[in-house]
Formats: C-alpha cells, structure tokens, sequence
C-alpha cells in the first residue's frame, strides 16, 4: 500500500468512528507512524509503506477509533509558543485558554511593579504558568493543584520548556485558601463543568479526561473567595468560564468586593474569560 492510499483509508476509518476532524487527525498519527511532518505526507505520497509501518499506524488510529483525544495519542501539544507533554493526568490546554494568557499578560505589562507575583490555581499541564513565565520573564510564578499526578507533569513540562527554575510548584485545594502571598494576579482554568452536563460531551472529554479537572459547581467561587484574601489592593483575578456563565461570574466578583470588572471572549465569539481588580 503507498501512502496516499493508508491516509485515505485512515480518513475514512476515523470518519466511520464519528471523529470530529477525520482526515487532519489521520493526517498526525500517519504522520507520527512514519515520522514523517504533514507536508511531507503529500510530497511522498506514492511512497510504499512496509508492513512495520502501517502496523504502527494501524495501532494509532485504532486509539483515535475508540475515540481517545489526539493530543493524548501524540503525547504533545502546542499552547503559544510552547509544546507540552500532555497524557491523561490534566486536561488538554485549549485554544480558549490562550485568551486566558493573553489577558494575564496584558495585566501584568500595564502593572509597574518589576516583579509581580501570580498563582495559577489549578495548573494541569502548566500551560497557563508556563506560558506567562516564558513571555514575561520578570513574573514570579507559583503552581498550584490538588492532583499530585498533575503536578508531576506541570514539573515535567516546566522541564521540557527550559523554565524549570522559574516557578514554584505546589500541591493543594483551593476549597482551603491559596497559599503563600501577597499576589499581584490569580488566574485559574476551574473545572466548571455540571455534573449533569457531564454524559452530554464528546467521549474525548466525557471517557478520557481527568473528572477533577472537568467537573465542579463550587470551584469557580472557592478560586474567588481565595483571591480575595490573598491578592494585593490593586491586583487582578483572572478566570476562564463556562460558555454561558460569564455574567453569572462577574455578578459573583461584584458581591465579593471587586471592582472593574469585565468579560473578553474567545476566538469563536463565545464570552469566556471574566476578569476583577480586588480594590
């Protein structure tokens, strides 16, 4: 079989399977089987392929059928300007979650302290820190998350990233209060998912992804009531929230005591990042 063959019946497999993206995820793992960029599988597409080869492609896409997410599949993912490890100890960064930086970021380049301090509350992966500490280098950073097993990877990634000595990582509950302090900024990725909206997402979410870090009705206000008594007059909390909830978030920061509060949304329209300054 030549490769142009294996990626069109690669895509027909995952489609068959109900894959969201069926020729662009059959386009990665052939690409990872054969190592092998995206490009590269058209300008070699006449290619043969030995029996080795389409084994070890065989055993990806059988992964991807039982619709295991992509990115755990490639072990790697890219947020910003870095790539992560990720595997089925945090949840995979998203897209949305970049606004959730780019925002951090612009706070803290408008503040003239010269080297703020910020928690991420509920680090996963660490892309959130890690990002902020890779495009603002005078931050001092702290991780923190309840899941030993998160953390570990977060320490892997700040590895990987070359960012290892810049950030503290700590293990926690929010439900407890925030450790350490004064912050300039708390940003936090909660889980905000209903326990009942839980059976409704796609399996990739629903069979594969942590539960702690995906489901929570509470944690969004634990994460604010810990803010507030831990962030310096003048500095910022800065959320990711729900589709839908983003009024819902601000209304909470109001009663709490924090002024300036506003929303941005994410690059498909949706509002998902809320913000507040703790006056």
């Amino acid at each position: 079989m030549i490769l142009r063959e294996a990626l069109a019946r690669a895509t027909d497999y995952l489609q068959r399977k109900g894959v969201p993206s069926p020729r662009i995820d059959a386009e990665h793992l052939l690409g990872k089987a054969l190592g092998l960029s995206r490009v590269q599988l058209y300008t070699e597409h006449d290619r043969p392929l030995s029996d080795a080869e389409l084994a070890a492609a065989r055993a990806l896409l059988e992964r991807r059928g039982r619709r295991e997410p992509l990115a755990y599949i490639l072990g790697e993912w890219g947020f910003r300007r870095l790539n992560l490890k990720v595997d089925g100890r945090a949840l995979i960064p998203r897209p949305e979650t970049e606004i959730v930086v780019e925002r951090c970021l612009e706070r803290l380049r408008a503040d003239p302290q010269p080297e703020p301090r910020v928690i991420d509350v509920g680090t996963g992966t660490g892309a959130i820190a890690l990002a902020i500490a890779d495009e603002h280098p005078s931050v001092r950073l702290t991780a923190l998350d309840a899941s030993p097993a998160a953390l570990a990877l977060a320490s892997e990634n700040a590895e990987l990233t070359g960012l290892g000595g810049r950030i503290e990582f700590l293990e926690g509950d929010v439900q407890a209060g925030l450790p350490g302090g004064p912050y300039r900024l708390v940003v936090s990725n909660p889980p905000y998912v209903r326990p009942d909206e839980i059976e409704q997402l796609e399996p990739e979410v629903r069979d594969w992804e942590p539960r702690q870090a995906t489901v929570g009705t509470t944690v969004t206000e634990a994460v604010a009531h810990a803010a507030r008594d831990r962030l310096e007059p003048g500095g910022w909390l800065v959320l990711e929230v729900a589709d839908g909830a983003a009024e819902e978030v601000r209304a909470l920061l109001v009663r709490l005591g924090f002024v300036d509060t506003c929303s941005t949304q994410d690059l498909a329209g949706r509002v998902r990042v809320v913000e507040g300054r703790w006056a």
